[in-house]
């Protein structure tokens, strides 16, 4: 890389110049010509007007020389530049580091071996595999990278809980063990024994900042399956729907990764595909069953006071709060009505859940 400075002993030698001469023509200090000839010192706009007079070549040569040699060595770490912003595309590098997902790194090098471990792929241009043992998927759009890392990070996770295979055969009796809790808040801290017991993993893990996801029904193998919640939405009646659609994903043998199920930005269920629309429905029917409930909205709509609904729920032996998530749902009364009722059960459920997130960690060992 050709440096200003050689052009400078170029012209010295032409005139049989010292250094210590062209210091004195120009006025400047020894110091500054020698820094200036071995790239220690920039040239700037004043030194090459005088450069340019002493050696009769005008300015513009040296402040040529002079960006042309600063952009080449700018250029030379461009390079590992590049490889940090893929690896920042791929995934959301800074909050996997805050979570303790993944370890600060010192080099892009070490970066990328860190995410190709965290992922489980031999390099970043893999698409990384969610679950290894399924018959379908239900999603059909990209997961982002944010959402993706909450995915293997639920992975990691349940690859630590000692639950025996899935007991296909269970499958039912457990959904009516899981509808007989719905009906008090507390009973939410029995889901992940009862869902152990007949081999499904259960966990909860903050979504990341800004991420959108719900849900996720993922297989470490075909006899392996794991249910993960965000619980995002921190609603009685979010939790046990949420939990159930991903309970019949696993019923189905699904592979489902859901965002927007719940709240006034869920998206209706006649956009989602056949999987996602009969885990819905499967959900919902479970908690409340289809033709009850538009029984109760035939006799009562709209006039839906707060009695009506505790009385409701109390004869379906149900939370108060699951039959308004539910009219809400079908549009019978607004996401701001009867709020009191959406009672949280987020510290219920990671009291006695693996959970990392709210200031909870799980310290895995990756290497």
């Amino acid at each position: 890389m050709e440096k200003p400075g050689d052009e400078i002993r170029k012209c010295l030698r032409d005139r049989a110049w010292t250094q210590g001469d062209l210091a004195k023509v120009i006025g400047r200090p020894l110091q500054t010509i020698n820094a200036i000839i071995v790239g220690k010192k920039a040239i700037t706009p004043e030194t090459a007007i005088s450069l340019g007079a002493a050696f009769g070549t005008g300015p513009e040569k040296w402040m040529n020389l002079e960006s042309a040699y600063r952009l080449a060595l700018a250029k030379s770490n461009t390079d590992s530049v590049e490889k940090r912003a893929k690896l920042y595309e791929c995934a959301p590098i800074k909050d996997m580091e805050r979570r303790g997902w993944i370890d600060p790194a010192a080099s892009a090098e070490e970066q990328e071996r860190i995410l190709c471990r965290f992922f489980e792929v031999g390099s970043l241009d893999e698409e990384p595999r969610i679950s290894v043992a399924t018959r379908k998927s239900a999603r059909s759009t990209p997961l982002k990278p944010s959402q993706k890392a909450w995915c293997f990070r639920a992975k990691q996770l349940a690859r630590i809980l000692q639950v025996p295979a899935l007991k296909r055969k269970a499958l039912k009796q457990t959904a009516g063990r899981l509808r007989e809790l719905a009906a008090y808040p507390e009973e939410a801290r029995r889901v992940s024994r009862i869902l152990a017991e007949c081999g499904i993993r259960f966990l909860v893990i903050e979504p990341l900042p800004g991420t959108r996801i719900d849900g996720a029904a993922i297989w470490l193998d075909e006899d392996r399956p794991v249910i993960a919640l965000s619980l995002r939405y921190d609603r009685i009646d979010a939790f046990w729907f949420t939990l159930l659609h991903e309970f019949y994903h696993v019923v189905h043998e699904d592979a489902s990764v859901d965002d927007d199920l719940c709240g006034d930005g869920q998206m209706p269920s006649l956009a989602k595909d056949d999987a996602e629309r009969l885990a819905d429905t499967k959900a919902s029917a479970q908690l409340i069953r289809t033709d009850i409930l538009e029984s109760f909205i035939m006799r009562v709509g709209p006039l839906y006071s707060k009695s009506r609904i505790n009385q409701f729920a109390h004869r379906i032996n149900i939370h108060p709060g699951v039959v308004v998530g539910q009219l809400q749902h079908r549009g019978e009364i607004g996401y701001s009505a009867n709020r009191e009722m959406l009672v949280k059960v987020r510290d219920i459920v990671v009291n006695e859940a693996v959970t990392d997130g709210w200031g909870r960690r799980v310290h895995i060992d990756t290497n």
